[in-house]
């Protein structure tokens, strides 16, 4: 990990170091392309590997997680898995139950 320059563009944005989710801000990320993601509160790089062609907009898992586990984005739950996520799989509808509905 290191400081984030004014020539590196981040992937992916991860609000909160605890969050086990990043969002996708580039298009047409195909499965095995490694990504940069950007720590928004503490300022650093990181590298996650996608496992999946991942969409604009959509998420990619920071951390492995297991069937019914909280996904953590803004460094809170947002909803829970519905099968089990490797690092790197996209993470959306198919996967994740939202904690409102």
């Amino acid at each position: 990990m290191s400081n984030q320059t004014q020539s590196s563009v981040p992937d992916c944005l991860i609000h909160d170091a605890v969050d086990s989710v990043a969002v996708v801000v580039v298009e047409n990320v195909e499965s095995g392309q490694t990504l940069t993601g950007w720590i928004m509160d503490t300022d650093e790089l990181i590298e996650v590997d996608a496992l999946d062609a991942i969409p604009l907009g959509h998420k990619i898992a920071l951390t492995d997680l297991g069937e019914n586990d909280h996904v953590i984005k803004y460094g809170f739950p947002i909803g829970r898995t519905t099968m089990s996520v490797k690092r790197g799989e996209h993470i959306h509808v198919h996967n994740l139950k939202t904690e409102k509905w």
